[in-house]
């Protein structure tokens, strides 16, 4: 899959999930991946070495980034990254799952890197527009 097929599905995503329209502006046009803080879901760009993350996991596993959702845990602080696989063939079932407040996500932990994993999330949208990590 390209990285045009991705982003284009990301976006679908991005609408699907009620982000804030800017938001979505910004990473159609801009290429911006934005990261929903709490503790009301308002966005700021990724920069820095939080980009630089996001960029070595979508070149290692192919996918492409189009949210970060940040959470600060009992186990640390948690950046769960929504992409997009290069595995369209899944891409219904992620939108579905994504609908139903349950994507999949790579959750990336800041005090235990040995500790990130793939799996599901809980989200709710926050009063920003932004997404809330609920479990």
């Amino acid at each position: 899959m390209t990285r045009d097929e991705k982003k284009a599905e990301a976006i679908k995503r991005m609408k699907l999930a009620d982000i804030f329209p800017q938001t979505i502006k910004q990473f159609e046009e801009d290429g911006y991946v934005s990261i929903s803080e709490p503790p009301v879901g308002a966005f700021f760009w990724a920069e820095g070495e939080d980009l630089q993350r996001i960029r070595d996991f979508e070149e290692k596993h192919n996918a492409l980034v189009y949210l970060v959702i940040r959470s600060y845990t009992d186990f640390g602080k948690m950046d769960c990254y929504l992409y997009v696989s290069d595995y369209p063939e899944e891409w219904a079932q992620d939108r579905e799952d994504l609908a139903n407040s349950e994507p999949m996500a790579y959750v990336y932990n800041h005090d235990m890197p040995d500790c990130s994993e793939f799996g599901c999330i809980g989200t709710r949208r926050s009063i920003a527009a932004g997404l809330l990590r609920t479990w």
